[in-house]
């Protein structure tokens, strides 16, 4: 007769699993699970492919949960009502300041149930190590990934493998993605200009104007974009986050309907 104890193993085992043999080859690998990425994810799970999202610390939400200085709301702009009813986020109007204020911790939540709910898989405590990539033309297809917990102990342990169709750096200011194909692969050609000064009004619009493509099979969205076109930061407001995710989530459907 097999204890609880065996029985907790046996079927936490069973079903990653089988969760691991799934992600093994997806259609989208999302690196961070911020406002961009979960945004991302969703809207890309609504139509059909299957998504990953790797997230290295143990909890989702990117910059979110510290709200402003760590006061637990954040603001958006009215561009953002369809995409907080398509999570069912609510908001508060300030009539002072012509924004719209959000509890972080339900953005947090909402973001990654609206995920999850549309099929998208958020796996956390994941970091990537490395990229996979492809010549003539030079393309990715897919992450190397390891635990952060092997990472954080300076164990020398090889990684494995994530074939996708399309990876998209939503790391934030870090741009950990871009940073590793920029150093490990020059024909690649990808600069990184870095992250500019505060400017908010100009921020919010060029994150979603320079959001995109950047080689053959890699995206970014998010914060990324700033530090790769050396755009200014914005601070606690998070229109230009969740416009990007969408953003990029059309862009990469109408890419992989091409292939």
């Amino acid at each position: 007769m097999k204890s609880l104890e065996e029985k907790i193993s046996r079927a936490i085992w069973r079903h990653t699993s089988r969760d691991w043999i799934n992600m093994s080859n997806v259609d989208v690998v999302i690196v961070g699970a911020g406002p961009a990425g979960m945004t991302a994810a969703k809207y890309l799970a609504d139509k059909g492919f299957k998504v990953v999202v790797f997230e290295r610390r143990l909890s989702f939400g990117g910059g979110i949960g510290g709200g402003g200085m760590l006061l637990h709301k954040i603001v958006v702009d009215e561009t953002t009502i369809p995409i907080l009813k398509d999570f069912n986020i609510r908001y508060l109007y300030d009539d002072d300041e012509q924004l719209y204020v959000i509890d972080a911790a339900e953005l947090m939540a909402k973001l990654a149930v609206g995920a999850i709910d549309s099929g998208a898989k958020i796996v956390n405590g994941i970091y990537i190590e490395d990229v996979i990539y492809r010549e003539n033309p030079i393309r990715i297809e897919g992450v190397v990934i390891q635990w952060s917990s092997v990472v954080m102990s300076n164990l020398h342990v090889d990684p494995l493998f994530v074939l996708s169709k399309a990876v998209v750096d939503a790391t934030g200011h870090d741009a950990e993605v871009l940073k590793i194909v920029a150093r490990k692969i020059p024909e690649a050609k990808i600069v990184l200009a870095g992250e500019k000064s505060a400017y908010s009004e100009l921020s919010e619009k060029m994150v979603i104007e320079f959001t995109g493509r950047v080689i053959q099979g890699l995206y970014a969205a998010g914060m990324s974009v700033a530090a790769l076109h050396g755009l200014p930061r914005m601070g606690p407001i998070f229109s230009s986050m969740l416009l990007s995710g969408k953003k990029i989530a059309m862009l990469i459907s109408e890419d992989l309907k091409k292939l």
